[in-house]
């Protein structure tokens, strides 16, 4: 009777340290994709604002846009983004280098680093490099039209303004009320137009 107790107990213990790994692997995988995937939907809902945005709110979805790039997911990684802004805005380019680099390192699957450093490489006339890592961002996001418009400023600068234009275009198609982007798509249809004269 006692050995049969004593089994119950074993299988009992054994069942509720199961159930208790199992519950917890399920809180952590739902736990890490939830932010992931709503993040994903508030991203997604606020391409679809923009698309519908006028002259007066289109600016602010733009924002809500950029903070949420800048979500990573991690404040460990969200630090490292930080730091290589400031590095950026204190005009410590190589710094933010740096500060970049360990971010796409450690987090390889985030647009962001990889946008901060495409800008830091720019700024540093490390043109190839920030082609790459532009390149990359569109590889994880691609209506990241900041980074589109970067890629637009380099192929204004390597005299492609074919390229450039059809670069502000689809900035257009994502955010069609954007005075930037049209002011540029108007520059370079007349430079165009005085080239074909």
């Amino acid at each position: 009777m006692l050995a049969a107790f004593c089994v119950t107990l074993v299988v009992m213990v054994t069942l509720t340290h199961r159930i208790k790994r199992i519950v917890t692997a399920l809180y952590l995988a739902v736990g890490i994709s939830l932010p992931a995937s709503a993040q994903e939907t508030t991203l997604h809902n606020l391409y679809q604002e923009l698309l519908d945005a006028d002259d007066g709110s289109y600016a602010r979805i733009e924002q809500q846009i950029v903070t949420q790039w800048d979500k990573s997911g991690s404040p460990a990684m969200d630090l490292l983004l930080r730091r290589g802004q400031d590095a950026l805005r204190d005009g410590q380019v190589d710094a933010a280098v740096e500060h970049f680099t360990a971010l796409v390192d450690h987090a390889p699957h985030f647009a962001g680093g990889y946008f901060g450093r495409a800008t830091s490489y720019y700024l540093l006339g490390m043109t190839g490099p920030a082609l790459d890592d532009v390149q990359r961002v569109l590889q994880i996001e691609p209506r990241h039209f900041q980074a589109i418009d970067g890629l637009a400023v380099i192929m204004e600068e390597l005299n492609r303004p074919e390229d450039a234009l059809e670069l502000y275009q689809m900035i257009l198609a994502i955010n069609p009320q954007s005075v930037v982007t049209k002011d540029s798509i108007v520059r370079l249809q007349l430079q165009l137009e005085g080239q074909a004269l």
